[in-house]
């Protein structure tokens, strides 16, 4: 099932905006966190930065509060706070999907929650341009206000689609709350382990026939530069953040050396869901639509704003390719350096064909 959901307009107002405001970062010591943590710290136009976690970071010039995103008692330390920047966010394909959906969604209905009772004015949450889908026939560029067609499932993409959901609704259970949305493109830089990063970890780029992907990545530093202006500037609505245009696959497999294999949707899909059920790979077969469908993203109101990225998309894509030294991953799974000479299409047989073994050995026992 997709849900579709949407907002009637893109919103670009300095409403409720607190010159020099106190910002809390929420998941301040893992993940994104960290960086959004140091960025604010340092700017000139942020007066005080709380960092809560359930342990204490490395960041220096900040204030540490710590607590547990989904403890409601987090509303107590949130005394004194302008704006929450919510960056408690897992999107790593190893994480088990009910820890992580706790962790991602009840972290962030929590923070709302409690931003709300601590009469905190604005919370920024992160989410991630996932929740438009990735369809063969998505327009490209897709344009912010454009209709959230994700899947409603366990994978990171639902996650952050329920996540979505709670921004959309809080208007009406938190009024006089504002609430912005941020949705960074294919993420790289330090710490960043996804399904799309590890994509440049296998031998082989897969893709699927009738398809031609494109490829938008957002720099961790672009993100947090993006975060950085939303907060100073007081930008309220839903915002895309990733470097201008997008890559096609014949670019992509030019800067990073790699040859792609082509084979069919129904297989590729099909095949990947059965391994995914079978606990061989980590992610869901829709995870997979976002290597080969488009869901490129146009930054309009960052860019209209006067934001712009650091990095093109060549520039992040090299920034990846150059962190994958000694990773060897197919089809989402890290696999030993020994294995590493498998090609995709090895892989995908082999796959295919440990199906078929494991349905007779099932169909034995039922026997």
């Amino acid at each position: 099932m997709t849900v579709t959901l949407s907002r009637e307009k893109n919103t670009l107002t300095n409403a409720r905006h607190q010159p020099m405001p106190v910002v809390a970062v929420t998941g301040a010591a893992a993940g994104i966190g960290p960086a959004v943590t140091a960025r604010l710290a340092a700017s000139p136009q942020v007066r005080k930065v709380i960092a809560i976690d359930d342990h204490r970071g490395d960041s220096d010039g900040v204030i540490w509060r710590v607590a547990d995103v989904r403890d409601p008692k987090l509303a107590g330390r949130l005394a004194g706070v302008d704006v929450v920047v919510h960056a408690g966010i897992d999107l790593t394909p190893d994480s088990d999907a009910r820890k992580r959906r706790a962790y991602n969604v009840r972290g962030a209905q929590t923070v709302l929650t409690a931003a709300a009772a601590g009469r905190v004015g604005w919370v920024v949450l992160v989410t991630s341009a996932m929740v438009y889908g990735a369809h063969p026939d998505n327009q490209v560029p897709l344009p912010e206000n454009a209709p959230l067609a994700a899947q409603a499932d366990s994978s990171v993409a639902g996650d952050m689609l329920e996540i979505e959901q709670l921004a959309l609704r809080s208007p009406r259970t938190n009024p006089g709350m504002a609430v912005t949305v941020v949705r960074p493109a294919a993420l790289v830089g330090d710490g960043i382990d996804t399904l799309a990063t590890r994509h440049f970890e296998a031998p082989r780029l897969l893709t699927v026939k009738g398809s031609a992907p494109r490829w938008q990545f957002c720099h961790v530093d672009d993100l947090v530069s993006a975060l950085e202006f939303t907060v100073v500037n007081g930008l309220h609505g839903e915002l895309a953040v990733g470097s201008d245009r997008w890559l096609e696959q014949p670019e992509v497999e030019q800067i990073s050396g790699l040859k792609s294999i082509e084979l069919p949707a129904r297989l590729t899909f099909s095949t990947a869901q059965r391994l995914h059920r079978m606990g061989v790979t980590p992610a869901p077969a829709v995870d997979l639509r976002y290597m080969v469908y488009p869901w490129v993203v146009d930054c309009a109101v960052l860019r209209d704003a006067g934001w712009r990225p650091r990095y093109d998309n060549a520039e992040a894509l090299a920034v990846l390719l150059g962190q994958r030294a000694g990773r060897h991953a197919v089809a989402g799974r890290r696999i030993a350096r020994k294995e590493a000479t498998i090609t995709v299409a090895g892989a995908t047989v082999a796959a295919i064909g440990t199906a078929a073994i494991v349905r007779r050995a099932r169909r034995r026992r039922r026997d």
